[in-house]
């Protein structure tokens, strides 16, 4: 049996486990199939920075292509995996190859969520995933005046303040009751909307997309569920993603919103993995099953993957933490707080540098921090070292927080 493991997924999560499988010491062969032609890139630039300048793919790496020569990986870029026989251990790919393996790793990722409703195949209405769908917007935005964003969540956010900008006049509809409600407390999804109005984008809550209509095959309006018209050249939608997993389930995988896998990230067959965007596991902190899509996530499940690839079985307990850069306004988030009971405010609001710490049930469970870093670290020593901490201390504006979290023993999520 060839010793040759198999990635399928050229993002974050494949190419780090590639590294990672080489730093961990495996030797055997390791053959990576990439959906997108392009060398692997960073996705987290799309939609701030690559959009406000005119680098192309190449000022976005992941890896150079020096990386997989010198790691040894076969990389096949451009190449899909089109189907899999668990029996034979082997994938076949849309070149007509078929590869045998001893471990098989799911790093497919997830795709846009697309409206299907009236006027949504017009011209100018745009996702956000990819370099190309990044460069064909960003070439777009160069002529428009108006632009519509559906959705308040970190895409479109970070999109509609790149776009104010440069000028534009941006309307965000957001059919929940506040912005980027999915993951922020209250309080901070509070802010973000007077910070987001202060600075001139129109801000709908409360406003779903119902229609798009246009003229000559192109988008001019997009129509809410209020019945209100919003003038558009050019339309961005941002409603969430859908993780690739029918490639797994095709082949007999388990999955349910995402490849279910263990705390190993091993699925049902002990020789099929799934990290990443796509991959359903068992949180350590939280004790539910969850589907994480940050870099974070992928990048150290990727870094535990290869430990147990390579003979040292180890489960995922990184500390979950995220970011986002909306403008001038800097947000990171250390642990998950969706279902927290009570928060505290520490710092100044007013001055846009400030924390809001979240407790369920007594305990510390997430830090939400903007244009605070040093406040995001400490979270993450926090919250990894697990020491106790009561709403009462951190609403004493004289508890020293940084010096509290510094008696932690350290850890390699708090570094």
């Amino acid at each position: 049996m060839t010793d040759n493991i198999v990635i399928i997924g050229g993002g974050q999560s494949g190419v780090q486990l590639a590294d990672s499988l080489r730093t961990e010491g495996h030797t055997g062969a390791i053959t990576l199939f990439a959906s997108e032609a392009h060398l692997p890139y960073q996705r987290p630039p799309l939609s701030k920075d690559f959009i406000s300048d005119q680098a192309d793919a190449s000022a976005l790496p992941l890896r150079a292509q020096r990386f997989f020569e010198d790691r040894a990986v076969t990389f096949h870029p451009g190449v899909t995996v089109t189907t899999i026989d668990r029996d034979a251990k082997t994938v076949t790919a849309s070149d007509g190859t078929t590869t045998v393996y001893s471990s098989l790793v799911f790093a497919t990722g997830a795709r846009n969520r697309t409206l299907s409703i009236e006027g949504s195949a017009l011209a100018g209405i745009h996702y956000l995933r990819t370099v190309d769908d990044a460069t064909l917007l960003r070439q777009e935005l160069a002529g428009a005046r108006r632009a519509v964003v559906v959705g308040a969540g970190f895409i479109g956010l970070e999109f509609a303040a790149s776009a104010r900008a440069r000028g534009l006049d941006v309307t965000v509809l957001e059919f929940g009751p506040r912005p980027m409600g999915r993951v922020l407390s209250e309080p901070m999804s509070r802010y973000f909307t007077e910070a987001h109005t202060r600075s001139g984008i129109a801000l709908r809550l409360g406003e779903g997309i119902a229609s798009f209509a246009g003229d000559g095959g192109r988008v001019t309006t997009a129509i809410g569920t209020t019945g209100t018209e919003y003038p558009a050249d050019l339309v961005l939608v941002g409603v969430g993603v859908i993780p690739n997993d029918e490639l797994a389930s095709a082949c007999g995988v388990p999955c349910e919103n995402g490849i279910i896998v263990d705390e190993r990230l091993q699925s049902s067959d002990p020789n099929v993995f799934a990290l990443g965007d796509c991959a359903r596991y068992p949180h350590a902190q939280t004790g539910t099953m969850t589907r994480l899509e940050s870099v974070q996530n992928a990048t150290d499940q990727a870094k535990t993957l290869a430990k147990t690839l390579t003979g040292t079985p180890a489960d995922y307990t990184s500390l979950a933490w995220f970011w986002s850069q909306q403008g001038s306004i800097k947000l990171q988030i250390a642990g998950i707080t969706d279902g927290h009971t009570d928060s505290v405010l520490r710092g100044d609001i007013d001055g846009d540098k400030f924390s809001i710490y979240c407790f369920r049930d007594g305990t510390l469970v997430g830090v939400e921090s903007v244009n605070s870093p040093a406040d995001h670290m400490t979270a993450r020593r926090l919250l990894s070292g697990a020491m106790p901490l009561s709403t009462a201390q951190l609403a004493d504006a004289s508890f020293d927080l940084k010096a509290y979290s510094k008696s932690l023993v350290p850890t390699a999520e708090s570094v």
